[in-house]
């Protein structure tokens, strides 16, 4: 995905399942302004999860 603005990102996050994807995350959102998603997607017939964040990597949150 094409993002305009210079310290934006799109995040997609796959992963085994929908836990270890929802603390991935999380583990960002500590980090930086998030939009986060509150579920995963999951595609018929293919294993795992998939999900999608955006981060403001301008306004980190702080340590």
């Amino acid at each position: 995905m094409h993002v305009q603005e210079p310290g934006l990102a799109v995040v997609d996050i796959t992963a085994a399942d929908a836990t270890t994807a929802l603390a991935l995350q999380e583990a960002l959102a500590a980090q930086w302004a998030t939009a986060i998603a509150d579920r995963v997607m999951r595609d018929p017939g293919q294993p795992g999860v998939r999900l999608r964040c955006y981060l403001d990597l301008r306004q980190p949150l702080g340590s």
